[in-house]
């Protein structure tokens, strides 16, 4: 039965999205959860829609503006779409781009600027959202706890605040996942790209209304980008074990999990994490078929977090690629060097270039992406192994930084 995805791509692939069927069905229910929730609460359907037509505008993605703005145009009046519509126009601009917290990363900073959307057009609250959304496709490297500040003083609470971090960035997920099968179904998409705009930046300050964001002034922030594990700290506050529902205890698919703060925030929104979660596995731990090998697939997570500039990300899934490739000086190479690094195998560098040319955004993965893929040998198969591997990590890493930021354990220090 065709789904979201399916409709985005606008033909019929099924022999190739089936291969990883786990991940087929629970992209559909993360769209599901966050687009059509059963009860949507404070969180509005209206609210949902607009934001998603934005960040599908902001991507310069038509299928999907088409799709959500359809969907945003039965649930609310005229006027707010059309608001959408100048917003997207005001925002375009190009990444990622961002400035580093971590002080040995200050030469790769690229300095961009926050857009402030307008209020008067579109409420106080989307207003809000369509800031933090703004960040998040363009420049969710410059992710602060003061940015959660402007959300908070706009009425969003925690929980909203989880479920609006996990719509935008799984639409950064679902959006790669339909332009790079687009493309490999033999559609060569343009996209007029903007020169990156020149915004000043915008002034983020903590609030005391809402709920409570929390701040570590003595946390041993990592300098640069490392390949040994890292702890993470939430800026919004997760769930106590202790009142951790049914629900949300199913959500975390490992019990253990509910010793982490990173799962406890997220079972905030249990449907979300869940079917979230079980499109992770599929993608990454399930080997049956004819797909590229668990190396190849957390080397692609590494290029995104680099590119994207999740330091926490890139550590754990450098770590990952390491043990499953024995090739410790390439994966060194790249953390330390950057995605231009030369990986040390035709195959590797392929892999390096069409992540990152799917993680940009507007995104610039292509024909000629695909056929340096085939050119090393790479299936089809393969090839969206490697699209649904890049196109997840654009989902992890902007929840990784928009809500909480890494430490180094004492071990390390």
């Amino acid at each position: 039965m065709p789904d979201i995805i399916d409709m985005l791509v606008g033909a019929d692939l099924p022999e190739l999205r089936d291969n990883r069927p786990q991940a087929r069905d629970n992209a559909q229910k993360s769209f599901e959860a966050l687009l059509e929730p059963t009860d949507p609460g404070t969180f509005t359907f209206g609210e949902r829609y607009a934001v998603a037509t934005y960040v599908s505008g902001l991507h310069r993605f038509d299928p999907a503006v088409d799709l959500y703005s359809e969907l945003l145009l039965d649930d609310a009046p005229a006027h707010l779409a059309a608001a959408v519509t100048d917003a997207i126009g005001a925002g375009l601009s190009a990444g990622p781009y961002g400035t580093y917290r971590e002080p040995g990363l200050a030469a790769e900073s690229r300095p961009g600027g926050s857009l402030r959307n307008d209020v008067d057009k579109l409420g106080g609250r989307l207003a809000a959202a369509f800031d933090y959304a703004h960040l998040l496709v363009f420049h969710p490297r410059d992710s602060r706890p003061e940015v959660l500040g402007r959300l908070s003083a706009a009425g969003w609470s925690a929980d909203d605040t989880v479920s609006l971090a996990q719509l935008i960035s799984f639409l950064t997920f679902q959006l790669r996942v339909a332009y790079g099968l687009r493309t490999l179904n033999g559609e060569n998409i343009e996209v007029t790209d903007s020169a990156r705009l020149s915004i000043p930046e915008a002034e983020w300050t903590l609030s005391d209304a809402g709920f409570p964001i929390t701040t570590y002034p003595a946390l041993n922030r990592p300098e640069r980008f490392v390949n040994h594990a890292l702890g993470w700290r939430p800026w919004v506050p997760p769930l106590d074990k202790a009142d951790l529902t049914a629900e949300q205890m199913d959500s975390l698919i490992q019990p253990e999990r509910a010793d982490m703060p990173y799962f406890r925030l997220l079972a905030r929104d249990p449907r979300a994490l869940k079917a979230r979660t079980l499109t992770d596995l599929d993608i990454f731990f399930n080997t049956e078929g004819e797909g590229i090998g668990r190396a190849e697939r957390e080397l692609a997570a590494t290029v995104t977090s680099r590119f994207n500039g999740c330091v926490y990300c890139a550590s754990v899934h450098a770590g990952r690629a390491e043990e499953e490739s024995g090739r410790t000086d390439d994966i060194n190479a790249l953390i330390e060097q950057g995605v231009d690094a030369d990986l040390g195998s035709d195959q590797w560098n392929a892999i390096r270039d069409a992540a990152r040319a799917l993680t940009r955004t507007p995104m610039r993965f292509n024909r000629e992406s695909i056929s340096s893929l085939h050119g090393v040998g790479f299936t089809d198969l393969q090839i969206v192994d490697l699209i649904n591997s890049t196109a997840f990590f654009n989902w992890a890493n902007r929840l990784m930084l928009s809500l909480g930021e890494p430490e180094v354990p004492w071990r390390f220090l």
